[in-house]
């Protein structure tokens, strides 16, 4: 089977959250029979919820629609390196294999800061392939942070 990258939906959900005044990260999660199971974008303002990460948005969605609490053999793709705790929940997931844009010097957890699947206390690291996309999820990103400064 040859690899088919799903960051364009992954972006597609940035856009859509920056514009619901969101920070852009979107995530889409993609079963092992290479369907898509769940898209999310960040909704932290919108619900109020510190957890309301694109990542942990679309883990959930996921594991309600395999009816379960592990997502092994799934794929995600998201707009930017997951930070501790969408790292944590990737791990507790099980999922196969993290694909992400650009990376995240400042609140990272996957290359950057915390590194929490390095840590012995992770129970599942997934493969990782980082910079998909890198350059259109980071010029997303500073747009929108240029926009809120200015």
């Amino acid at each position: 089977m040859s690899f088919r990258s799903f960051m364009d939906q992954a972006l597609d959900a940035a856009t859509a959250a920056a514009a619901r005044g969101e920070v852009p990260v979107g995530a889409v999660i993609v079963d092992p029979a290479g369907q898509v199971v769940a898209v999310a974008g960040n909704r932290t303002r919108e619900i109020c919820d510190p957890t309301g990460h694109a990542e942990i948005l679309a883990i959930r969605a996921a594991c309600a629609a395999a009816g379960s609490e592990r997502l092994v053999g799934y794929d995600l793709y998201v707009t930017l390196e997951p930070c501790a705790m969408c790292a944590a929940a990737i791990a507790a997931a099980r999922i196969g294999r993290l694909y992400y844009g650009a990376s995240d010097p400042k609140s990272g957890g996957v290359a950057q800061g915390a590194r929490v699947f390095s840590h012995p206390q992770s129970h599942h690291c997934p493969e990782i392939y980082d910079g998909i996309a890198a350059a259109e999820a980071e010029a997303m990103l500073k747009a929108f942070f240029a926009q809120r400064r200015g």
